[in-house]
This record gives structure tokens, C-alpha cells and sequence, in this order.
């Protein structure tokens, strides 16, 4: 494993991840056997990801789904809280550095320092989410934003 500027992971391994993704996708399993396996990979190729899990759209609230981590208190987030909901509100990928000092994160766990959140698209219309927490401090950068961003493409066809 190739540590660099305090970032656990490689190219190869988000080359890697995103093969295995497709091929979880390609596999015609059922969408919330893919996003658990999905987490799984996640979690077990990049560290510093502590919990990794899919909110499903569900009218005007995002319910979570498949998830790897602690248990969440927070099974259904309406889209005017949380940085879930921002996400959702924003049409766009949220990171949140710290987020104690974040006045939208509904905590879940004592250890997250940091999140990213990325919608998921099918048909011009979000779907779902990736949420990521991490227990460091701006865990999350440009390159983890594009590869989620990758994912989140590839796992839409699932949807």
C-alpha cells in the first residue's frame, strides 16, 4: 500500500473499485445487494472511509438503505436537513471538512470529523445518495470527490 501526502490508497485502487463496481452492476443482482457490496469495497479499499452507506430517494425524504458502519440514528433525513439534504436541495456533491463546525450535520457518530455526500442520477432526476463519513479531518478530496462521482453513474443503472 502507497501512502502519499497523508491520503491511504492508489490510482490503482480506485481503477480497481470502479471495475468492481461495474462488474456488481453487470451482474444483475438486486440494487440493494449491489450498494451493500459497494459500501463493503469501499470501506475496505480506502480506510479512512469509517462509514459508508446509500439514502434512497422516497418522495420528500431520503431513507437509508444498505450501509456499512455503525448503525445511524437517522433512517429517514427530510430533504431541508442535514448535509444529506443539502446535497439533495444543492443538486450537487457536499464536503464538509469538519463537520462540528457545519450547522446542517445532523450527527451520527461522535467519531465523524468529515463527509461527502454525492447524489445519484438516473434520467435528470436524483435517486439516491452516497454518504461517506470519516473520522478524520478533511478526509475527503478532489480525487475521492470524481471517483465517488464515478460510482455514483455507475450505480444509478441499478435504480
Amino acid at each position: 500500500m502507497i501512502v502519499s501526502d497523508g491520503k491511504v490508497g492508489t490510482h490503482l485502487s480506485e481503477e480497481l473499485v470502479l471495475s468492481q463496481i461495474r462488474t456488481l452492476v453487470d451482474s444483475k443482482v438486486g440494487r440493494d445487494e449491489v450498494l451493500q457490496k459497494a459500501a463493503e469495497l469501499l470501506q475496505r479499499h480506502f480506510p479512512n472511509y469509517n462509514w459508508v452507506g446509500f439514502y434512497i430517494m422516497d418522495g420528500d425524504e431520503l431513507v437509508l438503505g444498505p450501509f456499512i458502519g455503525k448503525p445511524s440514528p437517522h433512517t429517514r433525513i427530510k430533504l431541508d436537513s442535514g448535509i444529506c439534504g443539502a446535497a439533495a436541495r444543492e443538486q450537487r456533491t457536499v464536503v464538509v471538512d469538519d463537520v462540528n463546525s457545519d450547522p446542517r450535520y445532523l450527527a451520527c457518530s461522535l467519531d465523524s470529523k468529515s463527509e461527502i455526500v454525492v447524489p445519484i442520477w438516473k434520467d435528470g432526476k436524483m435517486v439516491g445518495e452516497i454518504d461517506i463519513d470519516s473520522d478524520r479531518l478533511a478526509a475527503f478530496d478532489r480525487k475521492d470527490q470524481e471517483l465517488l462521482e464515478k460510482i455514483s453513474e455507475e450505480l444509478s443503472k441499478v435504480f
